[in-house]
């Protein structure tokens, strides 16, 4: 028996895209459907949790003239206005496709959190880190919360701060990288909270850093690639002089991944979040 082909929509370009990927399949990917002008929000979310993905995106005409394109984001529990992956992912998509930016030197996208601009660097696309939605101490109980949660001693603990550019991260800096790989998290404990961890590797390290991103709230256990997350670190860690200005980035070790990450800032003192994004998979989509 074959499917009925008049209970089918129009077909779509297709993309899964392995972002921040040294290698294929070493990064985080991201599912994207190009033209998605007419899709429902209900068959967005819909395919989104099909997908089973941190993050799929539907690529839509600007309603900004100032952006190239509009991007809707969604995780497989909900909606998100801003997302670091999912951007990059995106954009690379777009122009694997044909898309041509109205400026040859950025990109600049139109999503829930407003514009994003984006530029080409030598190791792949690069986001400018939009400001915080929230930050600032984090209040004890929550705090005392994630170190529970994250199942951490207290002293490996340095300091903690809301690093929120859309999906409501709270950072924690923890005294080294191994610290950071140690973690065992206890999910149920972590309940509603989206908590990144951030630690130091050693001289000769992988990289100059390890991070981890916990978002059991988005259906997505440990994401093991985070563009959001790294630029909340970033703009708290940088500005407060913890962290320099340029750095790398390596998350997704405890997953078996080898996500590379590169922070930047420009003379202007923006920062930017950036690594190499790679086509895996090509096809169309019919919903």
């Amino acid at each position: 028996m074959t499917a009925d082909a008049s209970s089918q929509g129009p077909s779509r370009a297709f993309s899964q895209v392995d972002v921040f990927a040294p290698e294929p399949l070493t990064g985080n990917p991201v599912a994207v459907v190009h033209d998605a002008t007419g899709m429902s929000e209900e068959q967005m979310a819909a395919f989104a949790n099909w997908t089973n993905l941190s993050e799929t995106t539907f690529l839509l005409p600007a309603s900004d003239p100032r952006a190239d394109y509009r991007l809707r984001i969604f995780t497989p529990a909900r909606e998100l206005p801003f997302a670091g992956h999912p951007t990059l992912g995106s954009a690379h998509a777009w122009l694997e496709q044909g898309g041509v930016p109205a400026s040859e030197d950025v990109i600049v996208q139109e999503c829930g959190l407003g514009l994003v601009t984006l530029r080409r660097t030598p190791s792949g696309l690069a986001f400018r880190a939009p400001d915080l939605l929230r930050s600032g101490p984090v209040d004890d109980a929550t705090l005392a919360q994630a170190v529970d949660a994250l199942g951490v001693a207290p002293d490996r603990v340095v300091d903690a701060n809301w690093v929120d550019n859309g999906p409501g991260w709270l950072g924690v800096l923890l005294r080294s990288a191994d610290d950071v790989l140690a973690i065992d998290p206890d999910l149920g404990v972590m309940g509603d909270l989206r908590v990144g961890v951030i630690g130091p590797h050693g001289p000769g390290g992988p990289a100059d850093y390890e991070v981890r991103a916990f978002v059991p709230s988005l259906s997505v256990a440990e994401d093991p690639v985070t563009g959001s997350l790294n630029a909340g670190l970033a703009v708290w860690l940088v500005g407060a002089g913890v962290l320099p200005a340029s750095y790398s980035v390596r998350q997704g070790t405890a997953l078996g991944r080898r996500g590379d990450v590169r922070i930047s800032s420009n003379a202007e003192g923006e920062l930017w979040v950036g690594g190499t994004s790679r086509t895996v998979i090509s096809g169309r989509l019919q919903l």
